[in-house]
């Protein structure tokens, strides 16, 4: 199965890349004397894994080495603040490519070192945007996973620090480096499938050991971590092994539904729409079902408005809903205008619920469908808790790479980053205080009620 796996992702992304220009890599703005120059450069780009989490094992690894022989990147050291993580990574890499990379016990180490050009970072949610900071102004390009930020605070601290440094930064939405959500907004922003009228998004699994690592938590021991370096910016609190290891269950280090897949999803409405947030959220949360000590809910919904501030008569809505204790209807993304659906679940553009020529003709209209197509390059979003055969993350891969080398803007920016960190924000905000939630342009603030 795991051959099958790792074929079935190969042979995706060499079929997206050879569509689209010289061994795929123009896909991602590579030209031919770009590529002539990379593979005679003398120097590797040396990157530093910050956090060997799960996701970097099973995806960002695999990810990464998809692509670095050709474009001359390797792993030379990790940082991770629990002792047994920081072997089995050197071992990992070791058994993987054959290099030795160095151990650093924390980011301060790792930043100290000299000739480290980029990182990867996988740690808990709350963590992300504060490293990412960190690393940028310590001349670092950074890849990091979503969601970028849990807080307003720390999302204007990271955008603060990429504007002012210029460093390279791709978050973790990669959406937007697959080729049929590339077709997708392609196809929008032509206007053939006219103004986005509502969008429905579902994420739903049935999975009561999501998140949790029971082994692992009856395994660690604080003396082998640094608890307070763990903490950052959140509050003092005594050792807690669940925080630590399922902190995506627990507030304030993670959001968890909001921040881990809503995220990705939301991501697209702002890509598709121009839009850089909600003009107004309202949402609803519990613990329904796993009440195993978490505080984050295993299930949510939100009603979102957006459009531009000064036209209210412009404008969708998103519904959003997400569950772990039923998996009935799976991951949706439906788009719809007055003349049909884009639906991302099946890549499949079709002329359903648009406007039919009996009840147009009979207004005085006239019927308004759409031309039904398969998006091209179709690939379903991995939703399995490791995601190593995941094409999308390849290709969000590579074109982080190709930026550390082009110097040019990568796919999911600082800013797109912080959109979708806004946006979660929100949906939080309104259901932890039962009211609708907008979001202040000027202050930069989220506002409840």
């Amino acid at each position: 199965m795991e051959n099958n796996s790792e074929n079935s992702r190969r042979s995706f992304i060499k079929k997206a890349s050879l569509v689209t220009g010289v061994m795929g890599l123009s896909a991602m703005g590579i030209n031919a004397k770009s590529y002539s120059r990379i593979i005679g450069a003398n120097d590797r780009v040396q990157v530093g894994i910050i956090g060997f989490s799960n996701r970097f094992k099973a995806s960002l690894f695999p990810s990464f080495m998809d692509h670095s022989k050709k474009l001359n990147f390797e792993f030379v050291g990790v940082s991770d603040i629990w002792n047994r993580r920081q072997n089995e990574a050197q071992a990992f890499v070791k058994a993987k490519t054959g290099n030795n990379i160095k151990i650093y016990r924390n980011n301060d180490e790792l930043h100290a070192a000299k000739g480290i050009d980029a990182v990867i970072i996988s740690t808990a949610d709350f963590q992300h945007a504060l490293m990412s900071a960190e690393a940028v102004r310590n001349g670092k390009d950074v890849y990091v996973e979503k969601p970028m930020a849990e807080t307003l605070e720390d999302a204007k601290i990271l955008l603060k620090a990429v504007q002012e440094t210029g460093k390279i930064l791709q978050v973790g939405s990669q959406r937007r480096s697959a080729p049929n959500y590339i077709a997708a907004n392609d196809y929008i922003q032509s206007g053939k499938f006219g103004n986005i009228n509502m969008v429905e998004m579902t994420w739903n699994v049935n999975q009561p050991g999501r998140w949790r690592l029971p082994k692992l938590v009856s395994e660690i021991r604080k003396e082998d971590t640094d608890w307070d370096r763990f903490l950052m910016n959140r509050p003092k609190v005594a050792w807690d092994p669940r925080k630590y290891l399922e902190y995506r269950l627990f507030w304030p280090y993670s959001s968890g539904i909001w921040g881990q897949w809503m995220a990705h999803q939301i991501d697209t409405v702002h890509w598709f729409s121009g839009l850089k947030h909600p003009r107004s959220v309202a949402a609803n949360g519990g613990i329904y079902t796993w009440d195993d000590g978490r505080t984050n809910p295993d299930t949510v919904s939100a009603v979102m408005d957006y459009g531009p501030a000064d036209d209210m008569k412009k404008g969708f809505q998103v519904l959003y809903s997400s569950r772990f204790t039923n998996s009935a209807g799976g991951t949706k993304e439906l788009y719809y205008s007055n003349a049909g659906m884009l639906n991302l679940d099946t890549n499949e553009v079709t002329s359903e619920g648009g406007l039919l020529e009996n009840h147009a003709s009979a207004m005085g209209m006239k019927a308004n469908l759409l031309t039904p197509f398969t998006l091209p390059h179709a690939t379903k979003m991995e939703t399995a808790a490791n995601t190593g055969s995941d094409p999308m993350t390849s290709l969000h891969m590579l074109n982080w790479m190709q930026c550390v080398l082009d110097r040019k803007t990568p796919n999911a920016s600082v800013e797109a980053g912080y959109n979708h960190s806004v946006a979660n924000i929100m949906a939080r905000t309104a259901m932890e205080t039962g009211k609708r939630v907008t979001f202040n342009d000027a202050t930069q603030e989220v506002v409840a009620g």
